[in-house]
């Protein structure tokens, strides 16, 4: 019963879309206005959509992880590293002024810079992690064979 009532909802869903998409098509290109009367529903009904997933992916992987103590645990513990790596790239990151390639101030030294330097920092030092890891397996599948 309940894959019957999943299936009626994905295939309403499919139709909605499907019905927005013919009405964007159907219009003539050269009327700007008529366009974007009708591409206008189709973005908002996949913003919605989108919102509605993010939460229901988010919901059920948190009842999953709350029903499984031990993937609680595994969660929590890469939350806690990647909350390190995020408090080193922030310590080592810097507040200064960015300039631009044309000598140009691209934003004042403060808090906005330190915080792209933090975001750059933490996916280089992510990169790197990954790169070791990448190479590490590589050595044992050669060493394998």
């Amino acid at each position: 019963m309940n894959n019957k009532i999943l299936t009626l909802l994905i295939a309403a869903i499919s139709l909605i879309g499907v019905g927005l998409y013919v009405n964007v098509v159907r219009i003539d290109i050269e009327n700007v206005e008529a366009v974007s009367n009708a591409v206008s529903p189709l973005v908002s009904y996949s913003y919605y959509l989108l919102i509605v997933i993010v939460i229901v992916a988010v919901v059920i992987s948190l009842l999953s992880m709350f029903k499984n103590p031990a993937a609680l645990k595994k969660t929590l513990l890469g939350i806690l590293a990647l909350g390190v790596v995020f408090a080193v790239s922030f310590m080592l990151s810097s507040n200064a002024q960015v300039i631009g390639a044309d000598g140009g101030e691209l934003a004042a030294a403060g808090s906005i810079s330190k915080w792209v330097g933090t975001g750059i920092t933490f996916t280089l030092i992510l990169g790197a992690i990954a790169g070791a890891f990448f190479v590490v397996d590589l050595l044992k599948g050669i060493i394998k064979s």
